[in-house]
């Protein structure tokens, strides 16, 4: 029996080496658009009050959720990039994932306030000073698309950043569904229309986590990531010459841009164990860009101690 364990030390060093410099970008965004949040939510918290809009104040409990989750998602990317001692041999890369799931939670259980707060408010309609309203809706869309912007350049390298994201673009969309409804109010005094908004915010912030919901409860499941076709891998890797069956394989996300492959690979003996190695890891490399393999090459006679685990 011949196996073959990719490197973790060298992977770990060549994925801290290049993610260090993103690590630490990614914190610099989510600390910057964290100090920009905590800035705007007590405005907004005292204008929702004054003006009495419940989709201000919905708006400013969506804010503060944003700057929960920021402070989780920045303290979740530096814990990542801490040694792990022995025992953590993938170090604490999914502690971006938990707060990744943390972030979707929290904005569905917001969600679920707001539908209960409208609808007492469907009932009787209370006064709402719509001018105030919408003037400090507006500086809260300003504060959410500076948050956007800084953000943007690490949202599509990292799941926690990206759940942060969401949070401030459904947070900004909040702020123009308020606006929205600080303008009816001000020149209509359709009081109702306070509530209404707040349901469709409510709406936007379930919308808005359900994906990142589901991805950090795959990962977390050590679900194949979406982009591997793990039939057609299993398939591609009885292609070389000299294998005979391919069994135990799996295919999981560690974290944000770490995906792992290992499979147990029956060779019939006919070809150099490590030729044969170097063939499988190249075929996953360009198949599934992956390079975090473990392989374990066994002849045709060999009888597994124990039971194999077939996804």
């Amino acid at each position: 029996m011949a196996g073959h364990s990719h490197s973790h030390h060298d992977h770990a060093h060549a994925h801290g080496a290049g993610g260090h410099a993103r690590g630490n970008g990614n914190q610099q965004r989510l600390l910057l658009t964290l100090l920009l949040a905590s800035a705007y939510l007590i405005a907004e918290i005292v204008g929702g009050l004054l003006s009495n809009s419940l989709a201000l104040l919905a708006d400013a409990g969506h804010m503060f959720s944003d700057v929960a989750s920021l402070g989780l998602s920045a303290f979740a990317v530096w814990l990542a990039r801490q040694p792990s001692g022995s025992q953590r041999t993938y170090g604490f890369h999914r502690a971006e994932i938990l707060a990744a799931l943390i972030n979707a939670t929290t904005l569905v259980a917001v969600s679920l306030f707001i539908f209960k707060e409208a609808w007492e408010r469907f009932q009787s309609p209370p006064e709402v000073r719509g001018g105030l309203m919408m003037s400090i809706a507006i500086g809260g869309l300003l504060v959410n698309l500076a948050g956007l912007f800084i953000l943007h350049g690490g949202r599509e390298e990292n799941l926690n950043v990206r759940g942060a994201w969401l949070h401030v673009l459904s947070d900004a969309l909040g702020s123009v569904a308020a606006i929205s409804s600080g303008l009816a109010i001000y020149f209509f005094d359709w009081f109702w229309a306070d509530p209404l908004i707040s349901v469709v915010i409510g709406l936007l912030i379930l919308y808005s986590s359900w994906h990142l919901l589901a991805e950090a409860v795959g990962v977390l499941m050590e679900t194949a990531p979406a982009s591997v076709d793990v039939a057609k891998l299993k398939a591609a890797l009885t292609e070389p010459e000299g294998v005979i069956e391919i069994h135990d394989l799996h295919v999981w996300t560690i974290s944000s841009g770490l995906d792992s492959v290992s499979c147990h690979v029956v060779s019939d003996g006919s070809r150099p164990y490590g030729e044969l190695l170097s063939q499988l890891r190249e075929l996953v490399h360009e198949r599934c860009n992956i390079d975090h393999v473990t392989i374990q090459i066994e002849p045709q006679d060999f009888e597994e101690p124990v039971q194999r685990c077939e996804a």
